[in-house]
């Protein structure tokens, strides 16, 4: 199992959204934004299930997933692949864990369940221009002013 290193553990912290990826009953991929992302240890992550029925159904059937984070100022992020596992509102567990989600507020209140991810697996991603000698600060600076719209940022 890779353990989750802290620069992983800080990208959650900084940006909880995670695209999750299980398999269709035909095969193909579902993916869906989780923006309730937290770390709940070096070797696990979790999110609140709100409303995702398609995701729940795949895991029922196949335990296997996959969830994104990105840096989209920097360009680049990590994908944690291994298997998880859902405890639903009511279970002991459940109970221990829907305090770390409040800081999402009135939409925490909404969480049927947890979905937590057992890391098998975790690599960093990262763009095809640090391969072209790109810093990080460089793809900062740039994509701040394409998403501010100032110039030399096209």
């Amino acid at each position: 199992m890779d353990a989750l290193t802290d620069y992983m553990r800080e990208l959650v912290a900084l940006y909880p959204l995670g695209f999750v990826a299980t398999t269709n009953a035909d095969g193909t991929p579902n993916l869906s934004p989780k923006g309730t992302c937290l770390v709940l240890d070096a070797g696990h992550l979790m999110f609140g299930e709100i409303r995702s029925p398609n995701t729940l159904r795949n895991l029922q059937r196949n335990p296997a997933m996959e969830i994104n984070f990105i840096d989209f100022l920097a360009r680049k992020g990590f994908r944690a692949r291994g298997e998880a596992r859902f405890v639903a509102r009511g279970e002991t567990e459940f109970a221990q864990l829907i305090p770390r989600f409040a800081q999402w507020g009135e939409l925490a209140e909404r969480i049927n369940g947890i979905v937590i991810l057992a890391v098998r697996e975790a690599r960093l991603l990262t763009s095809p221009a640090y391969d072209l000698g790109a810093t990080e600060e460089d793809l900062r600076a740039h994509w701040t002013r394409r998403y501010l719209g100032e110039p030399g940022g096209s």
